[in-house]
């Protein structure tokens, strides 16, 4: 579940007790400390994660390849990798993820969605019924 691939730095901050009224586009890492209204989104071009902290509220689309929330969000979220719900995370609105990992007490208020890949991505199952 886990790629080998080194993480990218988190290079930038929204400080708890800032609110940002606006779209946010981002490259590598951000850390949300504080209040978005409007949507945060990852620079395509290279890996990024971004972090929804506890003391965090995001009103508006995320999209990210590593996305990691304790926050609050309300609005849809997108995440190209993994999707990783810590026990405050508080969800109001649909979940895409490639990969999910969820710890006990996180609530999602909408559909989870997990993404599709092409079928080289998928292993081929056998049987084992089907020995003969």
């Amino acid at each position: 579940m886990f790629n080998k691939k080194k993480q990218p730095p988190i290079k930038s901050l929204i400080a708890q007790g800032t609110r940002i009224e606006g779209n946010v586009l981002f490259h590598d890492g951000l850390r949300v400390d504080g209040d978005v209204v409007g949507d945060i989104r990852a620079s395509e071009e290279q890996p990024s994660i971004l972090v929804i902290s506890e003391s965090a509220s995001v009103t508006g689309q995320i999209h990210a390849d590593h996305v990691i929330i304790n926050g609050t969000v309300k609005g849809p979220v997108f995440a190209l990798e993994l999707l990783e719900l810590q026990p405050k995370a508080r969800i109001e609105g649909d979940v895409s993820y490639k990969s999910l990992e969820m710890h006990q007490g996180a609530t999602i208020a909408g559909q989870l969605k997990p993404m599709t890949g092409s079928l080289e991505d998928k292993p081929t199952l056998k049987l084992a019924a089907n020995n003969a």
